[in-house]
């Protein structure tokens, strides 16, 4: 049986120790800020793209992984009759999941190309537990059925102090039930099966704060959630509470609270916090 080898894209949240552990292969976007363009990860860190995101004149441009950088990437890890099971953030927020496929088309190797319907720490579940299955010999189908239960069972909800990120990007249009011509409101977003949809408005940092505490009172009711993320874009200390009040109500889960990806960023604005979790 080929051994299988797992590929993602830079807007998952890994830990550099869950990366190397599980040889997880991370494909970069690459972010433009005014002129200059950064590798995702490479050549600019989550901490400093918030700073230089503050400072540009013009909104970050980002931009997914080109066929070619895929097909390589293909190419090389399958050169030892191992096939690549690729695992990228929905299409709702980037094009990098059909770059993925046009190049698997193309690749020498065997390629299965999957769209999470997620991202950030979304994705990270699916691609975990798929690294670790690959890691016991698991077939490719046991895989597959695996991060699709994963997927199913994964809520991704998100609190944005500001609107023009979005607007600005472009990204507004495909957010349903959401009025754009009100840029000061705070709104809670979801992101579920690659749809992303407003779940509240409202003026004032209370509409996040009520939505973090109505949040952590209902995972504190489910007996069964496996892992929990805190994704922040530049609410490092907000993140920090948000983390420490939900490991206080599910003391045995694992708790990760780290900086988004530019890539979220870009689209959420400074102020964002997103809580991500999966039951079994």
């Amino acid at each position: 049986m080929a051994n299988i080898k797992i590929v993602t894209d830079s807007s998952v949240q890994l830990t550099p120790e869950e990366i190397s552990k599980y040889h997880i292969t991370v494909v970069p976007l690459t972010i433009m800020i005014d002129n200059t363009v950064y590798i995702d990860g490479e050549t600019i860190t989550r901490e400093d793209f918030m700073d230089e995101m503050a400072a540009a004149h013009n909104l970050p441009k980002t931009s997914q992984p080109a066929i070619g950088t895929f097909t390589d990437v293909f190419d090389k890890l399958t050169a030892d009759g191992s096939q690549v099971l690729a695992i990228h953030m929905t299409e709702t927020i980037s094009g990098t999941v059909n770059s993925a496929r046009q190049a698997a088309q193309l690749a020498k190797g065997k390629v299965t190309v999957v769209d999470s319907l997620s991202t950030d720490r979304g994705l990270a579940f699916q691609v975990l537990a798929a690294a670790e299955m690959a890691k016991a010999g698991k077939d490719l189908q046991a895989i597959l059925d695996k991060i699709k239960q994963i997927r199913d069972n994964t809520t991704l909800v998100l609190g944005v102090t500001s609107l023009d990120n979005l607007v600005k990007g472009g990204r507004i249009s495909r957010v349903s039930g959401l009025i754009s011509s009100f840029l000061n409101i705070k709104v809670v977003l979801q992101l579920k099966d690659g749809e992303l949809s407003a779940l509240r408005k409202g003026r004032g940092m209370k509409t996040i704060n009520n939505f973090i505490t109505e949040t952590i009172s209902q995972m504190a009711k489910m007996p069964n959630i496996k892992s929990v993320g805190i994704s922040t874009a530049g609410a490092t200390e907000l993140g920090e509470d948000v983390g420490k009040r939900i490991a206080e109500v599910l003391p045995s889960v694992p708790v990760l609270v780290r900086p988004t990806d530019p890539v979220i960023a870009t689209h959420t604005g400074p102020g964002a916090i997103a809580i991500i979790y999966y039951v079994d």
